[in-house]
């Protein structure tokens, strides 16, 4: 509500000094859509000097240096690049703007809105559209590309024809004409969307997908085996989807959580198997690399995707519990991510039914019962230390250190009891009589 009564003071104060001024962009197409902008950009044919001078009493900064705009309590505001023909103002300036459904205007003093390319229509019909020159707006930015597919799947939707042609003819230009941290950008936003599938099954659709994740695109055929009713491509979309849109890096695993399927796939006894390939992971994690995603998403995404297949059932014991609950220490997962990726890894499966309210309930008082008895499940929770274990020992530093460290571990792990100085002593010294 903020913005809004922001943005009207804008525009009712850049009117009273003679100048033209209109909210445009995503917060027009939202309004289109029925859905509340989550924030408002104004266009006005002031010049950026103009503009810092009616608001010298609020707070004023012009930012960027490519295209400067002008920020007014927040909201931005854009010297529009026909400011010296105000009569062809703003229908030239919506006329460089990416797609259609981008290139409205709306007054939101008079409600008048101004649409020259018909991006209200496209708007009721679904449909992605580049503002007049498709191919002469992909070469101003060749990000458009990937743009174009993200707003396919925000208004679930389909690319025209000749959108498509034009991208399908220019795809190469993202192989070096674009900065992959702008490409992550996009897709990171895609990922709040309400079904982020359709980003992907565009990607697709353009050939891009073999571009940005090859490691996914290579799945697009391959079946999912005797254990699923879907293939790999299609189970990894419905996994994507039903995670939570809040979570975008959570998400993204759920969409590459089974790419290494394609390297572990062979045949045994007859019958395709997947065996172990929530460890093939270098494919997509060259992937992210060459996206330039941060360091820490990726060990992130790495992690979810290795403890994926880690078994937590009905029958789950409660030492195997404290021996799940040790793995998610160790790849530093919370262990309400881990529960996210099993409900929607199973949920993404035709050929099982979804876990229902009191299967997750009965998994997760598993896990809650061994935290909240504050049993052991971490390495670093040991009662001894590798100093420790020099000394009792007589040994010096090196690899056999953390050899004992992890026996001890694996003892305490099956027996929590055993957590206390005196017995992990007596553990050691007993592994140097066996010596």
């Amino acid at each position: 509500m903020e913005n809004k009564n922001n943005t009207r003071f804008i525009v009712d104060a850049l009117k009273k000094k003679g100048f033209k001024a209109y909210i445009v962009g995503g917060a027009v197409r939202d309004i289109m859509l029925g859905r509340t902008p989550s924030d408002f950009d104004i266009l006005t044919h002031a010049s950026l000097k103009e503009i810092a001078s009616i608001f010298s009493d609020q707070n004023v900064k012009i930012v960027g240096k490519t295209f400067p705009i002008c920020m007014v309590n927040g909201i931005e505001i854009s010297s529009g690049r026909t400011m010296f023909d105000s009569a062809s103002f703003p229908e030239s300036d919506l006329a460089k703007r990416d797609f259609t459904i981008n290139a409205m205007a709306c007054d939101p003093l008079t409600k008048r809105i101004i649409d020259p390319f018909n991006g209200r229509k496209d708007l009721e019909d679904a449909i992605v559209r580049f503002t007049r020159d498709p191919e002469k707006r992909i070469l101003e930015d060749p990000v458009r590309i990937i743009r174009a597919c993200r707003f396919v799947a925000m208004i679930e939707g389909s690319l025209s024809l000749s959108s498509l042609a034009v991208i399908l003819k220019n795809k190469n230009l993202l192989d070096k004409a674009v900065a992959k941290e702008r490409i992550h950008h996009e897709i990171v936003k895609a990922m709040d969307l309400a079904k982020p599938s359709l980003f992907f099954r565009a990607l697709k659709k353009t050939q891009i997908l073999s571009k940005i994740f090859p490691s996914l695109d290579r799945c697009y055929d391959l079946d999912g085996g005797p254990h699923h009713g879907e293939t790999v491509f299609d189970h990894s979309m419905m996994v994507g989807d039903s995670l939570p849109p809040g979570l975008p890096i959570l998400r993204l695993a759920g969409f590459l959580h089974d790419t290494g399927k394609y390297d572990a796939a062979k045949i045994d006894n007859g019958k395709l198997t997947f065996a172990g390939h929530e460890n093939d992971i270098g494919a997509v994690v060259d992937d992210l690399m060459a996206l330039r995603f941060p360091v820490r998403d990726i060990a992130y995404i790495k992690s979810l995707i290795k403890s994926h297949m880690r078994p937590l059932k009905d029958q789950t014991t409660p030492k195997a519990a404290r021996r799940l609950l040790a793995m998610l220490d160790k790849y530093g997962l919370d262990y309400r991510d881990f529960m996210r990726m099993r409900i929607a890894d199973k949920k993404g499966n035709l050929a099982k039914t979804p876990y229902t309210l009191s299967e997750i309930r009965s998994r997760l008082k598993k896990l809650l019962l061994e935290m909240s008895d504050q049993k052991f499940f971490g390495m670093n929770d040991l009662e001894i230390t590798g100093n420790d274990i020099i000394e009792i020992l007589g040994l010096t530093p090196g690899p056999d250190i953390g050899k004992i460290k992890q026996m001890l571990f694996e003892k305490v792990l099956d027996d929590p009891t055993l957590n206390n100085y005196d017995d992990l002593k007596e553990i050691c010294l007993s592994l140097k009589i066996k010596k």
